[in-house]
C-alpha cells in the first residue's frame, strides 16, 4: 500500500478543514465554553461552599420543643430552613421553589415526649417533598431524625415539658390495667429516675449551678475526608466536564468526516479516484488519519484549555493520558468512517448520527458522571466506548491513577477502533456512485 497517496488526502482533508475559519472556532470553542459551564456545576457553583437544600417549615405548635428542632435543623449546614405557614410551604414545594416542606402539628412537642415512653399516641409530622428530589428528601429525613431524636431526648430529661409529661406518664402507668406487674415495675423505676434526675435539674437550676441540658446524642462523630485515587489529590469537577466535552465533540467531529465522505461520493470524486492508481485501502487510511488528526487536535485544545484556563491537572499517568486521548482520536476517526460506510445519504446520515453521538455522550456519563445512573444503567453503559474513555480519563486527572489504570480503558478503546475500522472497511462505498 502507498503510504504516499494517504498522506495527500490526509492533507487534502486538513487544507479544506483549516480553510473554513469559521468552523474551525465553533469546533474548537464550543466544547471549552460548555465544559466551563459544566465544570462550574460539579465544582460547587465556584465556592468551596456546597449549595445548601431549601426547607420550608411551618411550627403550629410553638412549643420549646418544636422551637429547639427548628433551631438545631436552621444550624446544619446541609440545610437552609425558612419559615413559613402550611400554606406557604406547600406552595413552595409543588413550584419547585423548595425541596422540603415540614408542618409541625398543635401538640406535638407534648405528644412526642409521652411517644418517647411509649405512654402516648405518635403525632404525626407532615412532611412535604419535591418528587423529582427524592435524594434530597431522603438527606432532610435523616438529618430531622437526628435532630428530633436529641431535642425530644433533652426535653424530656430536662425541661419543664418533659418534666410535666414525665409525671403524667408515672400517674398514668399506676393506673393502667392490663400491662404485667414485672414490666410495669421495671417501667416505674425508669420513670421515677427520670423525675428524680428533673429534679435535681431543677434545683440546680435554682442555685444558680445549672448544668449543660442532657439527652440522647449521637454516639458517634463523622470525620469527612476526600479521597481521590492518590493522596493530596483533591477532585476537580471541570477535569470530568472537559473530558466529557472533549470526547462529544471529537464524535461531533467524526460526523463531518463521515457526512463528508458522502458528499465527495455524490459529486463525483470517488468516480476521478478510481480511474487513478490510487486504491480503496488508500483511500480509507487517509481518511482514517485526517479524521484522527482532527479529532486529536479538538480534544488536545478543549483539555489544554481546561489544564492552562480552569486548573484541570494531570494527577496520574501522563503516558496513559496522551495514550487515552490517541486512541479516544482513533476511535472517533473509526466511528466517522463507519457513517460513511453505512450512510445512504449525507442527510440522513447527519441526522441519525448527531442523535447517536448525544446518546453515546450521555451514556458514557460526560455529561453527569454515570455513578448517578441506576445500577443496571451502569452496567448496560459498559457496552459503548464514551464510558471507557471517560472512566479511563477520570482515572488519570482527578483520580491520579497510575498507567495501569489506563489500560483496560486503553486497550477497550482499541478494540472498539478495530471494530469500527473493520466494519467501515468491507463497507466502504467505492465501487458504485451516487
Amino acid at each position: 500500500m502507498k503510504l504516499r497517496a494517504a498522506l495527500a488526502i490526509l492533507r487534502k482533508d486538513l487544507l479544506l478543514f483549516f480553510g473554513d475559519r469559521r468552523a474551525v472556532v465553533i469546533t474548537m470553542v464550543t466544547p471549552i465554553a460548555i465544559a466551563a459551564f459544566f465544570g462550574f456545576l460539579f465544582s460547587g457553583g465556584g465556592s468551596s461552599e456546597q449549595a445548601k437544600i431549601q426547607v420550608r417549615a411551618a411550627d403550629l405548635d410553638a412549643s420549646p420543643l418544636t422551637k429547639e428542632i427548628l433551631r438545631a435543623l436552621s444550624a446544619d449546614k446541609a440545610l437552609e430552613v425558612k419559615a413559613a405557614t402550611p400554606e406557604e410551604a406547600t406552595k413552595a414545594v409543588r413550584t419547585g421553589k423548595t425541596s422540603v416542606g415540614l408542618i409541625f402539628p398543635k401538640g406535638f412537642g407534648d405528644a412526642a415526649a409521652r411517644a418517647l415512653f411509649g405512654s402516648g399516641s405518635k403525632p404525626e409530622l407532615q412532611f412535604l417533598y419535591d418528587p423529582s428530589r427524592s435524594a434530597e428528601m431522603a438527606m432532610v429525613r435523616g438529618i430531622l431524625t437526628q435532630h428530633v431524636m436529641e431535642s425530644v431526648s433533652r426535653e424530656v430529661f430536662s425541661g419543664e415539658q418533659g418534666r410535666a409529661v414525665t409525671k403524667e406518664s408515672l400517674k398514668n402507668l399506676e393506673a393502667a390495667t392490663g400491662m404485667d406487674s414485672k414490666d410495669k415495675d421495671v417501667l416505674r423505676n425508669l420513670l421515677t429516675g427520670v423525675d428524680r434526675w428533673q429534679e435535681r435539674q431543677g434545683i440546680a437550676k435554682k442555685e444558680g449551678k445549672e448544668s449543660p441540658a442532657r439527652g440522647f446524642t449521637m454516639p458517634y462523630q463523622v470525620k469527612e475526608v476526600a479521597v481521590a485515587g492518590s493522596e493530596g489529590v483533591a477532585y476537580n469537577g471541570y477535569a470530568h466536564s472537559f473530558s466529557g466535552m472533549g470526547i462529544q465533540f471529537i464524535l461531533f467531529a467524526a460526523i463531518e468526516l463521515g457526512v463528508g465522505v458522502l458528499l465527495e461520493r455524490r459529486s463525483g470524486i470517488w468516480r476521478r479516484l478510481r480511474s487513478s492508481p490510487v486504491t480503496k485501502g488508500e483511500v480509507v487510511l487517509g481518511k482514517a488519519l485526517s479524521g484522527a488528526a482532527i479529532a486529536g487536535l479538538t480534544l488536545a485544545v478543549t483539555l489544554g484549555a481546561g489544564i492552562a484556563f480552569f486548573g484541570v491537572r494531570v494527577s496520574g499517568s501522563w503516558p496513559g493520558f496522551l495514550l487515552l486521548c490517541a486512541v479516544s482520536a482513533c476511535m472517533a476517526s473509526a466511528f466517522g468512517l463507519m457513517i460513511a460506510a453505512f450512510g445512504k445519504t449525507p442527510q440522513a446520515a447527519r441526522g441519525i448520527s448527531i442523535f447517536a453521538v448525544l446518546l453515546l455522550t450521555m451514556l458514557g456519563g460526560g455529561w453527569v458522571p454515570s455513578f448517578v445512573f441506576p445500577r443496571w444503567l451502569q452496567t448496560f453503559t459498559l457496552a459503548v466506548p464514551t464510558r471507557w474513555a471517560m472512566d479511563g480519563l477520570d482515572a488519570v486527572t482527578w483520580r491520579g491513577g497510575d498507567f495501569g489504570a489506563a489500560l483496560l480503558p486503553i486497550c477497550v478503546l482499541l478494540g472498539f477502533t478495530a471494530a469500527f475500522g473493520l466494519l467501515a472497511a468491507l463497507r466502504f462505498p467505492w465501487e458504485e456512485g451516487v
